[in-house]
């Protein structure tokens, strides 16, 4: 998962509203969202790979989210893989605080990542980079491949169209937060990060949706918690860029 954007009890009908992007290598086996036959409360893609996953709610409203650090110090490959965070925290009940502290005593075993975990009523950070759990703000928040609410350009345009058009409207449309995330324009580069992975590629890795020949934007998630507890999971998944409806995968349930 490479761009979260997200808004927090910040609306009056919905307590958590979710727009994320996940990228990886298209050839890179991926089961899209599902209730996962080894752990049935969890609905969620699945990296056949490592057999994680980059994010996922349980029928109960666990949550978490996960994005890998982009910073040659922190890239690489680890110990253990990063999806399992993920995994492990929707499979336990664990209280959220908790469990985000003691991956501090691992920390290391990971190449570098940020984890957003909780549930509709109360959201923690960690990244191993800065090492530090702390508890999310209500409000409209973005998170990529840096700190939260670093402002990278898709992080700034992601939070900025989902605040304004979340905080316009009473019902929230699912469609109006994909084409959100499908943006796939460029940004300035007077506006990029220094990410050490040269202009050219901080150019192709800037927009909201990307596009290479081989890597880009896999799936798209959007996801609503309503005040009642119903959720609203809706993925698409796509074949280098191109949606088809039938790669749509949609849930809805109350939390139990």
């Amino acid at each position: 998962m490479c761009l979260i954007n997200f808004q927090f009890q910040e609306h009056p009908k919905y307590k958590l509203i979710v727009a994320a992007n996940r990228d990886e290598a298209y050839n890179r086996p991926t089961a899209p969202a599902h209730f996962w036959e080894n752990q049935p409360e969890t609905l969620a893609g699945r990296d056949l790979s490592q057999m994680g996953t980059w994010l996922g709610i349980t029928k109960h409203g666990r949550f978490a989210a996960l994005t890998n650090f982009r910073h040659p110090d922190h890239m690489g490959t680890g110990e253990y893989s990063r999806g399992e965070i993920v995994a492990n925290f929707l499979a336990n009940d664990t209280p959220p605080f908790d469990y985000l502290s003691s991956l501090k005593l691992k920390r290391k075993n990971y190449t570098g990542f940020n984890v957003i975990a909780g549930d509709p009523d109360q959201l923690f950070y960690y990244s191993n980079v800065e090492n530090k759990v702390t508890e999310v703000s209500n409000g409209t928040h973005g998170l990529s491949n840096h700190f939260l609410n670093t402002p990278w350009p898709k992080v700034v345009k992601g939070k900025n169209r989902l605040k304004k058009y979340a905080m316009e409207h009473e019902i929230i449309d699912e469609d109006v937060l994909f084409e959100i995330i499908a943006d796939a324009e460029y940004a300035q580069d007077q506006e990029l990060p220094e990410t050490g992975i040269g202009l050219e590629l901080e150019r192709k890795l800037s927009p909201l949706f990307i596009k290479t020949p081989d890597y880009g934007t896999r799936s798209s998630t959007v996801l609503l918690i309503d005040r009642n507890n119903h959720v609203t999971f809706i993925e698409r998944t796509y074949e280098k860029g191109n949606f088809k409806k039938e790669n749509e995968k949609s849930f809805s349930f109350k939390i139990a």
